[in-house]
């Protein structure tokens, strides 16, 4: 079940920014520095420095306050970038109307974020734009909630009502705990709420999994004084605190954009500098080894399950067990080149084919085949999170040491769960990381490497 989401008014918002300030440098300031360098570089330190103030995270339960805030540190920052290309690129010299052209796009860009803001309050309020919730907890903390709803219409919630074994007298009480999954996914609910001094530690688990499941939006109402882990964050509905659980890299679209940007250029520098002579002496090298083609292609498990094809340069004899075998130790299927291709990883090198296409990424869960998906899929827990990203390249599970043939039960358990490790973790800075010690890895033996 999908969850509904207004996924298109950041991006919308942030459209409309970048138009007012190219607008405004357009029309008001001199023409000598209405250029693509200008241009880029006000639009470039605009999106980077959004990122990092987090600029554009204003919900609907965002009160103005932290509005005017993110106003100010935004516009603090942008101004150092600004000014900062005169003082590099024009030595100092004061531009015409420079300070003219900075006011007027702090008072536009501004004014419209305070209309943005106020506009989407008052379509909500009129019953647009709505989330529906429902609550598993108990009457008092259901009545806090109606009425918080009722009186801050604005916010754009419609409260269905609560689930609990305790049976009340109440419009709003709609059934023991065990019967809100199959109301959630009829009523389509788009967020739950949760109290958890109501419901006990296994039910709760129980509904993080299905929340996760369905995806949905999870809200913890806290005890009083109680202290909580770092992956929640604690905001306020009114006068109610609520615990919300810390967005995952993935489900930021700044991260998708950031990585997906990082793998064409890294891959664009492979394929030229590297594969353009490297390829064509491999192809005489593997030609003369070993009848067959030179690439090999397989069907494996991409982003979300979606079947593509792996491309790799053939390292054994062609064979009808390659899509239902995987390589061992000793395999009599590998070639003595393809030993060596497979010992240094150089017969992953077309993947970075695979990764302009956009099938896989440059770090990321490796791609299985076919048979061991399926095997995996019920033997191992939470396999199947792994497909929530693109597959990759290399992975950190691959340069802590579980590459190459699962032998035992641990190896695939230990893969998986540093497979998720990085999903739920995932940096730039780890990525680099990564890579840094898969390179580091094609100089020294590794263990599983064939």
């Amino acid at each position: 079940m999908k969850k509904k989401r207004s996924i298109l008014i950041k991006p919308l918002i942030v459209v409309i920014d970048l138009i007012l300030i190219i607008s405004i440098i357009y029309f008001v300031s001199d023409k000598e520095y209405f250029n693509l360098s200008f241009i880029s570089y006000i639009t470039a330190f605009w999106l980077f420095i959004s990122y990092y103030t987090k600029y554009y995270n204003v919900y609907r339960y965002t009160h103005v306050g932290r509005l005017v805030t993110l106003l100010l540190s935004q516009f603090f920052i942008f101004s150092l970038a600004y000014l900062s290309y005169f003082s590099v690129f024009k030595e100092g010299e004061i531009v015409n109307k420079q300070f003219l052209v900075f006011a007027l796009i702090f008072c536009t860009v501004s004014s419209t974020k305070f209309l943005i803001f106020y506009v989407l309050k008052k379509y909500r309020s009129k019953g647009r734009n709505y989330r529906n919730i429902v609550l598993f907890g108990e009457l008092g903390s259901a009545r806090k909630l109606e009425n918080l709803f009722h009186h801050k219409n604005d916010l754009g919630y419609r409260f269905f009502g609560f689930f609990s074994d305790k049976v009340y007298k109440s419009k709003n009480y709609l059934g023991a705990l065990d019967k809100g999954f199959s109301y959630i996914i009829n009523n389509k609910i788009d967020e739950v709420y949760c109290d958890p001094s109501k419901v006990n530690s296994g039910r709760l688990i129980e509904i993080t999994k299905f929340v996760e499941k369905n995806e949905l939006e999870l809200r913890i109402l806290p005890e009083n004084k109680a202290i909580y882990s770092k992956d929640f964050i604690l905001e306020y509905f009114g006068t109610i605190p609520i615990l919300k659980p810390k967005s995952l890299p993935f489900e930021k679209i700044e991260t998708h954009v950031i990585k997906r940007v990082f793998d064409i250029l890294f891959s664009f520098v492979v394929c030229f500098f590297m594969l353009s002579w490297m390829l064509p002496i491999l192809w005489v090298v593997i030609k003369l080894d070993s009848k067959g083609t030179f690439f090999f292609k397989q069907k494996r498990d991409g982003l979300d399950g979606k079947q593509f094809y792996c491309y790799k340069l053939r390292s054994m004899r062609v064979n009808s067990n390659a899509d239902k075998v995987s390589a061992c130790k000793n395999d009599k299927r590998i070639t003595r080149v393809g030993a060596f291709l497979r010992k240094t990883s150089l017969d992953e090198l077309p993947q970075f084919f695979n990764v302009l296409l956009g099938d896989m990424s440059i770090v990321g869960p490796r791609p299985h085949i076919n048979v061991q998906t399926e095997k995996y899929t019920n033997e191992v827990e939470n396999y199947l999170i792994r497909n929530s990203i693109k597959p990759g390249i290399t992975g950190l599970a691959q340069v802590s040491g579980y590459r190459g043939e699962v032998i035992k039960k641990s190896d695939i358990d230990n893969r998986v769960r540093l497979d998720i490790f990085y999903i739920e973790n995932w940096s730039f800075f780890l990525d680099i990381k990564i890579i840094a010690q898969t390179c580091f890895n094609f100089f020294i033996k590794e263990e599983k490497a064939y």
